[in-house]
Order: structure tokens, then sequence, then C-alpha cells
């Protein structure tokens, strides 16, 4: 627990200074902009003292310098007007705009909206006002923090993602881990079960008992089998659907309450199709018993299996107590359950097999509150 506790200060530490950083260049760009914001304005102050300079120029009055000033000026576009708004001139303006009096009406009222303008009374009364934007460096300064700020989310996207792959890989090794353990574990009494079962078989003790027994041994060999096979790439073999689906139906037949109706029905043939019988076997007991905690162990479920050209069809039926359909896909996902007791696992589990094993489909085909319930699993038929 100190470890973990540790790890949770460590990753805020981080993420703090992450913060305290991405705040810092943050501020700095604006800090930049602003220092360059002012920078421009200084430089427009300055060709407006050189154009009130021209303005009232006469033959004595050095000019050189005022040219130099307003001409050197070629980034920021300025419009020069009356105290009427009418356009003297312009400067850094594009064909375009300056060809079209309503299109340069609209740029003027952008300018206006940008910065301030000088105001150039160039005699007593007499005024001039300088209108001007910011400059290409300016605007592509705009956007630098807006690209900052995505980059740095995007970064953190990844360093997530990352991060939960990472965790969800550590996760898996842990319950393949805890999985095999769980199955060296539960070897050691199951192979002292199956020596009391022969002691059994030899004292002529009654068969049916010896065999309800050995169902149930069998039965835990299977479940040891899938634990141990856990974290490993199964083996697909071409087994028939219908037997295999069949023996399984069986099976949680006769140990589940009489309450529970159950109903069988499939092609009266056989139907191959690339398997692991073991994991199918959990697949169909996931989906079963899932129909009898909504049935609240009484009710009606139905498997039934149907063909067409291409797949084999698994239906599991049950007149339990129905899904929203806002739960249609979340009841697949880890750790979703409505059960007081459990930890979510069964449905992810089996849309595992189904889907990354065998390459199926499953799916909700359909539901109803009050009424029932009907899943669906579909596998490519062996061609």
């Amino acid at each position: 627990m100190e470890f973990s506790n540790k790890k949770n200060v460590t990753r805020w530490i981080l993420i703090a200074a992450s913060f305290v950083i991405i705040t810092l260049i943050l501020w700095n760009t604006y800090n930049f902009f602003q220092i360059f914001k002012n920078e421009e304005r200084i430089k427009m102050e300055h060709w407006a003292e050189a154009q009130k300079t021209l303005l009232n120029a006469d033959e004595n009055t050095e000019i050189e310098l005022p040219f130099k000033i307003i001409n050197h000026n070629q980034t920021i576009p300025i419009i020069l007007t009356t105290d009427k708004d009418s356009i003297i001139s312009t400067n850094n303006i594009e064909e375009r705009i300056k060809n079209d009096s309503n299109e340069l009406k609209s740029f003027l009222a952008t300018l206006k909206a940008e910065n301030l303008p000088i105001v150039i009374e160039y005699v007593p009364g007499k005024f001039q006002y300088l209108y001007y934007g910011d400059s290409s460096l300016i605007n592509k300064l705009k956007y630098y923090p807006i690209a900052l700020v995505w980059i740095i989310v995007i970064f953190g996207v990844l360093v997530y993602n990352f991060y939960q792959t990472t965790k969800m890989a550590t996760q898996n090794k842990l319950w393949a881990g805890m999985a095999k353990e769980t199955a060296h574990q539960i070897g050691t009494p199951l192979s002292s079960l199956i020596g009391w079962l022969e002691i059994m078989k030899a004292d002529n003790v009654d068969e049916t008992t010896v065999a309800e027994i050995e169902k149930d041994i069998n039965r835990l060999q299977t479940i040891t089998d899938r634990f141990s096979k856990i974290g490993s790439e199964p083996v697909l073999e071409q087994k028939n659907v219908i037997t295999e689906t069949q023996e399984t139906f069986d099976y949680l037949q006769s140990r589940f309450s009489k309450q529970v109706e159950f109903t069988f029905m499939a092609p009266n043939k056989s139907i191959e199709i690339m398997m692991n019988p073991a994991l199918h076997s959990w697949t169909i007991e996931n989906l079963v018993k899932n129909a009898i905690d909504a049935m609240k162990g009484r009710g009606k479920l139905n498997v039934s299996i149907e063909e067409d050209a291409k797949l084999v069809k698994i239906k599991v039926s049950d007149s339990g107590k129905g899904i929203p359909k806002n739960q249609f896909t979340s009841i697949f996902e880890p750790g979703f359950t409505t059960k007081k007791r459990g930890w979510g696992l069964g449905l992810s589990l089996t849309k595992r097999i189904v889907e990354e094993y065998h390459k199926g489909k499953i799916k909700v085909l359909q539901s109803e509150i009050g009424k029932g319930t009907t899943m669906q699993i579909s596998f490519k038929k062996k061609v």
C-alpha cells in the first residue's frame, strides 16, 4: 500500500510539474506577444510623426528620414483616413481589397477592432487617423499558444493511452498468473477426488451416484483446463458445434433448479466449425448462468442453433427482467455488473472468447424490460 501511495504521489508531482511548465510557456508567449504589440505600436507612432512631418514640410525641411520611416514598413497593414473616415491612403493591403470599396470599408472596420487609432494633428484643428493591423508575425504568434495546447493535449492522450495499455497488460498478466495458480491449486484435491471415485467404483457403490460424481469431477477437470489455458493462445479444432453446445447444455440442465424450464433446439445434423471445445463450453455456461440469474432462478430458458449459407447462430433466450437498450453494448465491458456480488467479468470474457479467439460475433439480439432477453453468437461455418 505504501509503495502504491508513493507511486501516486510521484504521478501527481509529475502532473503538477507539467502544468507549471505549460503555464510558464503560455505566460512567456503572452509576454512576447505583448512586447511585439508594443513595438509595433511604437513603429506606427513613428510612422505617424513622419507623415505629419511630410504634411508640414517646406523647402527647408529634411524629408529623407521621414520617407525612410514610411517606406520601411513592409509588414503592417495601414489605412490613413480623415476625421470623417474618408480613406486617404493604404499600405500593405491586398490589391483585391483595395480595388473593392465595400471590402476596403470592411477591412477598415477590422483594423479599428484590432488596435486603437493614432491621431495625427498635422495643423491645429485638422486631424488624420492612422488605423493599423497586426503584422504577419503577430498573427502567427496568436495561434502559437493554441497549437502548443493541442500538442500538449495530443501528447497527454498518447501518454495516457500508453499508461492504460501498460496497466492492462500488467493486469492481464496478473489475472493469467492467478488463473494458472488456481488451476494448480485445484489440481491436488481433484487428483484425490479421482482416487476416491475409483475406490467407490471398486466398492460397488450405487452406479447412479458414482456416475453423477464422475460428471462433476469431469466438469472440475474442464474448469481446471480452462484456467490453465488463460494467457495462452487457444488451439482450435474442427468440431460439431451442435454436439459441443448440447453437452454443456445437458450438464447445466441437470445441475439447476427444476423451476427453470430448459429447451434445446437444433438441426438434426452435424455443423462443423473451428473451435476450442473448453472455451466454447465456457461461453455457453456463462450465457446460460447469466440468463438464469436474470430470471432469479425461475422461468423459461431456450438455447437454439440455426444456420444460413455462411454463419452458425447460437441463441440463448430467457424470460428474465430484460436489458435496457442503452446497456446493450456496456454489458460486455469489464467490470459491468448489476449484481450485488461479482466482478463483472463473465460477459466481457465471453466476448473475448467469441470475438478474439473464435473470430465470431456476440450481441444482444433483442430484449424487452420485464419480458426477457435473447443473446446471439455467430460463427463462420467450416467451408
